[in-house]
């Protein structure tokens, strides 16, 4: 009997794959599903779900689910989006209370469970559910299709359907951003043309699968171009680097490929650098070679600010592979992003906007929008602005909230659709040599984030200051291994400079007379690299900054855990300070932001 599925872009496209082609691979034990195989799984899915709805409609109904990394979260994901309903991934590492949250938040109809996520899903039901959505445990995918002749393509549209992920919620509970199909496939196709994934290449996956980077960046746009995508999640350094060695190593199975695409976070990149000493030397030869140019087509950042010291030092580990920086939000997906030539990826920038993506500046004092050519204020410096957008990759509304959508939205002028703000403060300018390389999108004055407008954005003594950008300078010194830069509310400056750090193992030992690096030593060694008023007035030593899993910082809870519940002062000292610098047990309390 045959199966149909709707004439969407995705569908449409994986049929046109060649059928034999690998799509899905599980790193580990080297099983490889061929394109033609998902069509006939996702079409072998789809009737799956039209039977447990017993004759319900499920366009636009919301279908959570919990999957392992692999060939099963790809079939459900795309099956759901074949009943033209939105599909709602969890993330198996939050707690049962967020989920049921999620669950009730969202109205889910089905809660669907692979077999290893049985017990935890049971959970996540029994108690605590105003609304309890019917749970399903999907059987184990073993699929023996190697094509899809008995799938058939019908004339029906999907419109009301898409992907919906949850917002961090750092001030109110998450929010529900509902990302339409024909969203998700123009985030999809622009990537194609800025980033240009083919069939030939093979990208490796480490990141998780509930948020936009995971999915859209490194999942849906490979499978729309025909790359193959190979799964390695969780992330361990040794098994990323074994993995990118394989093919180099004599010892090594001849039919591993290697890797020309990875998309990941600054965090990951620091762990592989840090690692690769530690590799014995027949290893460091093979991933040397597997991460140059000539393998690795692409290496791309994402997610947080990228450390000026990380980019080099994995240029130089890969013999000249300059690491590509993006700007995105679950919202807009991505936005802009630095060009293919390596001239086009300048420190610090995040590039231009991203074909089919308009972007503007807006003045935060004066809400005036920033003309090109206006970048500069009459003192001389640049202009900081935030970041607005809009096109057919921006999100459509925040699920049953239009309070908040409204407020996130603002009107146009020319009648060309309403800019969604993204909070993002950014300044932009031209820089020599960059954007010439002949990609048409990658042209003109650059786009360089100054950090979020409610926490990046310090202002002391009447000055503006970039949190990212004094981050990047601390990074740059070989005392600092991690930093955080905050703003602390002071009566005499409005809001005082400060910076939390994690010490490397100099650092630890380069203070006068062999003590912990201290404030003074800091302010002295940034003294030539920042204006005064920059230069963190205090510092906070910690053993751990919390990160989420994309490697981001929850800043108002790490000012709240670090500055505001230390112990009271005595004479301008808090106790517990040496030489100037708060030594601060790792908080593995702190809640994690998106």
């Amino acid at each position: 009997m045959a199966s149909t599925l709707p004439s969407s872009p995705i569908f449409e496209a994986i049929a046109r794959h060649d059928p034999r082609s690998p799509a899905i691979i599980h790193s580990t034990s080297d099983r490889t599903f061929c394109y033609g195989s998902l069509l006939h799984d996702v079409a072998a899915a789809k009737d799956n779900l039209t039977a447990l709805a017993r004759g319900k409609s499920l366009v636009g109904e919301r279908i959570a689910f919990l999957a392992e990394n692999g060939y099963d979260y790809v079939v459900t994901f795309l099956s759901i989006l074949s009943h033209d309903a939105i599909a709602l991934p969890l993330a198996p590492t939050h707690p049962n209370s967020e989920l049921r949250y999620i669950l009730e938040n969202s109205g889910a109809l089905f809660f669907l469970a692979t077999e290893k996520f049985r017990e935890k899903a049971q959970d996540v039901v029994k108690e605590g559910l105003d609304h309890v959505p019917n749970l399903e445990i999907l059987s184990k995918i073993e699929t023996g299709a190697v094509s899809a002749e008995n799938v058939k393509f019908s004339s029906t549209r999907v419109e009301k359907g898409g992907f919906m992920l949850y917002t961090s919620g750092t001030t109110n509970r998450p929010k529900g951003v509902v990302l339409s199909i024909p969203t998700i496939t123009a985030q999809a196709r622009s990537l194609i043309q800025a980033w240009r994934y083919t069939p030939s290449d093979l990208l490796l996956h480490v990141l998780p699968l509930h948020h936009i980077h995971g999915t859209i960046n490194a999942l849906f746009t490979p499978l729309l171009a025909g790359s193959a995508v190979e799964f390695a999640y969780p992330f361990n350094a040794d098994t990323v680097w074994k993995r990118l060695a394989s093919p180099f190593l004599q010892s090594s199975s001849p039919s591993k490929r290697p890797i020309t695409f990875l998309t990941v976070v600054p965090t990951i990149y620091n762990r592989l650098l840090t690692s690769h000493p530690n590799l014995d030397q027949d290893m460091q030869v093979a991933t040397r070679t597997a991460i140059t140019p000539q393998y690795m087509r692409l290496n791309i950042s994402g997610s947080a600010a990228l450390p000026t010291p990380t980019k080099s030092a994995w240029t130089e580990l890969s013999g000249g592979n300059v690491l590509l920086e993006r700007y995105g939000m679950t919202e807009v997906g991505m936005a802009l992003s630095c060009g293919l030539a390596y001239e086009d990826r300048v420190d610090g920038s995040v590039g231009w906007p991203l074909p089919s993506v308009e972007a503007r500046l807006v003045d935060t004092e004066t809400g005036e929008v920033i003309q090109p050519g206006q970048e500069i204020d009459q003192k001389g410096e640049p202009r900081a602005g935030e970041i607005q957008l809009r096109g057919p990759t921006i999100f459509t509304e925040y699920f049953r909230n239009p309070k908040a959508t409204a407020e996130e939205f603002v009107a146009a002028d020319d009648g060309q659709g309403k800019w969604f703000k993204t909070g993002d403060v950014a300044i932009r300018q031209v820089v020599p040599g960059a954007g010439k390389s002949g990609q048409s999108w990658a042209q003109g004055p650059m786009y360089f984030i100054r950090g979020r407008q409610s926490v990046d954005i310090i202002k002391t003594g009447g000055e503006k200051v970039s949190a990212l950008e004094i981050e990047r300078e601390l990074l740059s010194l070989p005392e600092v291994a991690e930093a955080a830069v905050v703003g602390i509310a002071n009566e005499q400056w409005g809001q005082k400079v400060a910076a939390v750090i994690v010490l490397t193992p100099k650092g630890l030992t380069a203070g006068k007379g062999g003590k912990p690096w201290s404030v003074m030593d800091m302010r002295r060694a940034l003294k030539d690299k920042l204006a005064n008023y920059k230069i963190p007035q205090e510092l906070k030593v910690v053993e751990t900054i919390p990160k989420n899993a994309m490697g981001k910082i929850n800043k108002k809870t790490l000012v709240k855990d670090v500055f505001e519940k230390e112990k009271p002062v005595t004479n301008g000292v808090s106790n517990g300070v040496t030489n100037g610098v708060h030594h601060t047990p790792s908080t593995n309390g702190l809640t994690n932001g998106a």
